[in-house]
């Protein structure tokens, strides 16, 4: 028990000290404080939207609904944005900065290192994740006057679809000296990602009798059923068009544990090639 807790004290003092260094970052500082602005603002562009019934009551439903796409595209972009950002330059900055020289020369392996740099990142991401989640909840309780429990359910699910999107960003940067190249992976990545369902749709629609339209069927069958498919995670947004006191669906009830074991098994596998990656770099 002692040596795994010694095995496990390097990454996590490791971890903490990529959280301290990533929440003082002037562009991830700057697009949470966007974001949470653009949230705050939604509140007061849905008073202008106000709308009364014949009784004379106020509308609360449309001011919630602009509320709710407002903040659930906000939290999608600007969560992105910093979950792709700090994962993209985690890494090459200390590589840039020969920081990692002087960690690696003291007792700590590389897998130690990677793995609390890839911990200090999750940090971040949940931080800001929950920041920006803290105040929708806000918001719609001013709004429709009660606690919009399924929210919650819903952080978690786009927690899981940036811990994906973070992953490979991590593998990414554990092979270049920059942060411009896993960026601009990062994004390729959640735009593939994105773009993964359509792969199926190509793969049915391919004439076998073509040879050439053939292959572009298995390939794009094979690509549909590698890569991550992050509308998976879609359900998010199903989950905020119900009534803020309804339970959940039973179907979506039963999906939740599977989208969680299925970001779970990415995250891994980006985080396995990460340390392949990284193992063979010359430090």
């Amino acid at each position: 028990m002692s040596a795994a807790v010694d095995y496990f004290r390097g990454p996590w003092h490791i971890a903490v000290f990529t959280w301290r260094e990533g929440i003082r970052k002037k562009t991830l500082v700057g697009f949470l404080i966007l974001s949470l602005l653009v949230i705050f603002a939604s509140f007061f562009m849905s008073s202008f939207l106000n709308q009364t019934t014949g009784g004379g009551q106020v509308e609360t439903e449309i001011d919630g609904k602009l509320i709710k796409d407002i903040c659930v595209a906000t939290i999608s972009i600007f969560g992105m944005l910093i979950t792709i950002f700090i994962s993209a330059s985690v890494v090459p900055n200390e590589v840039e900065n020969k920081v990692v020289y002087t960690v690696l020369s003291k007792p700590v392996r590389r897998m130690q290192y990677l793995l609390g740099k890839f911990l200090g990142v999750q940090m971040i991401v949940l931080a800001n994740l929950a920041l920006m989640t803290a105040l929708f909840l806000i918001a719609i309780y001013v709004r429709q006057d009660e606690f919009p429990k399924l929210l919650l359910w819903s952080a978690l699910l786009t927690y899981f679809e940036f811990l994906v999107v973070s992953a490979f960003t991590f593998a990414i940067s554990c092979s270049a000296t920059s942060a411009v190249l896993p960026t601009i992976g990062g994004l390729f990545i959640y735009l593939i990602g994105n773009l993964t369902e359509y792969l199926k749709d190509v793969s049915l629609r391919s004439d076998e009798a073509d040879f050439v339209n053939a292959l572009i069927g298995n390939v794009a069958s094979a690509l549909h059923k590698t890569l991550p498919n992050l509308q998976k995670f879609s359900i998010k947004t199903e989950i905020l068009d119900l009534n803020p006191g309804a339970p959940l669906p039973a179907h979506v009830y039963e999906q939740i544990p599977n989208l969680i074991i299925y970001g779970l098994a990415y995250a891994v596998s980006g985080y396995v090639i990460a340390y392949w990656v990284f193992r063979r770099k010359e430090l």
